[in-house]
């Protein structure tokens, strides 16, 4: 991408999007389990020897035919659909704002009815199309509590974790929008692979900790997984983890999708100040977590992911370090181009730097692919994400945006 004059605000494509919806006090059947589904069924009523057979419609008609419309189940009574609307929904959340990057990035703000005595909150889910593969990144939690001091997700405090149901719905909101359902068209002028799934991947790296929301992310991701339904690969799914130790043997037991470690340094002392939750976990109880998570091997590895901070993390020293950390770990590593924003202290390593890093690594027998930025032009990539509620105002993020269009093109 060539680099354009700082001022320039970037040329987002307007997208419509949904009108605000009426938050409805309705239970979503998106999200329940087959069991959680079949017993909300009984509660209104359905006969006991029907409840197996309507379980199986309603699955096939959310996750198959993605649809959010009770009427649009053709294959239902009218009187079975009128109980389920007057009882339960399936209704997308609301779409605040939609931004398309220059390179086909895409970035939903989305708004969740408020659960409770709060307020409708906001997260944000980004999908990023490459040859080959679509990958969505999803957020677990309203903001995050971890304070990781590189991370601009970090600097918005945690307002609540997601349900199950908010966690899926930003894939069936993604998919509806990409025309991956069947019978959907996408927009004029989308980005994605050439062949197969739009969304192929998914991925739990947006806003907020998923092994802090365990529950309602296992939940989401075994739906997800479902071979009756979005029958997502779990080699396709990556649940990404700053490092919650006990929740990562769980993972490895009772969801078995593929691990990614927000890394980032090879030394507690570091590690200690940039991801704080090294205090709690520190190096070696999280190298144990990882060596024992199950099906390990050279084809199904733990992804390490590692931002590279200027004068702080990327000395051969550290490569050393790293290599030395994950002897006996299958292992890829992520070496990832520090994205800047507002009020951060922290720069992006030289690109010769990251480049010797890589050799490094790369001659020690371990990938280490240098992650391409994407989406820095609408602050959608690695710990950018932020709810637009926490933002500066418009006019400031327009030209930072622009900046960093700039910048992107010296990479």
């Amino acid at each position: 991408m060539s680099a354009i004059d700082v001022m320039t605000p970037p040329k987002l494509k307007p997208m419509p999007v949904s009108h605000p919806v009426e938050l409805s006090p309705k239970p979503s059947l998106i999200g329940m389990t087959r069991e959680e589904m079949g017993a909300a069924l009984k509660e209104k009523g359905v006969a006991v020897k029907q409840i197996k057979m309507r379980v199986s419609q309603l699955w096939n008609w959310i996750y198959v035919r993605g649809v959010s419309d009770f009427d649009a189940m053709a294959n239902v009574s009218k009187d079975m659909r009128e109980m389920l609307k007057t009882h339960f929904t399936i209704a997308r959340p609301e779409i605040v704002e939609e931004q398309v990057s220059n390179d086909g990035t895409r970035k939903w703000l989305l708004r969740f009815p408020p659960r409770g005595a709060g307020r409708p909150v906001e997260v944000e889910t980004v999908y990023i199309p490459e040859e080959g593969r679509g990958t969505l990144c999803i957020s677990s939690q309203v903001g995050c509590s971890l304070t990781c001091s590189f991370c601009h997700t970090g600097t918005q405090r945690l307002v609540r974790n997601l349900t199950a149901e908010e966690i899926l719905s930003q894939l069936l909101l993604a998919r509806d929008r990409l025309g991956d359902f069947p019978d959907r068209e996408a927009p004029q002028g989308t980005v994605m692979p050439a062949e197969g799934r739009k969304v192929s991947n998914i991925v739990m790296m947006g806003m907020g900790e998923p092994l802090y929301n365990f529950e309602s992310v296992k939940t989401a991701l075994l739906i997800a997984s479902d071979g009756d339904g979005l029958s997502l690969s779990k080699r396709r799914i990556t649940l990404s983890t700053s490092g919650v130790v006990p929740e990562i043997y769980r993972t490895g037991d009772e969801i078995g999708v593929m691990l990614a470690i927000s890394l980032h340094a090879v030394r507690d002392d570091l590690r200690d100040m940039l991801v704080p939750i090294n205090k709690k976990y520190p190096l070696k109880e999280l190298m144990d977590a990882c060596r024992a998570y199950p099906g390990l091997s050279n084809a199904r590895r733990i992804t390490f992911e590692y931002v590279m901070l200027k004068g702080v993390n990327d000395s051969l020293e550290d490569a050393k370090g790293l290599v030395q950390l994950l002897k006996g770990i299958p292992a890829k590593i992520n070496l990832i181009p520090f994205n800047p924003w507002p009020g951060t202290n922290y720069q992006c390593s030289e690109w010769e730097q990251i480049e010797k890093f890589a050799d490094f690594i790369n001659a020690a027998g371990y990938a280490s692919p240098i992650r391409t930025p994407r989406g820095r032009d609408i602050l959608a990539a690695c710990g950018q994400l932020k709810s637009e509620s926490e933002r500066m105002r418009k006019t400031e993020r327009l030209a930072f945006e622009a900046m960093m269009i700039a910048n992107h093109g010296e990479d």
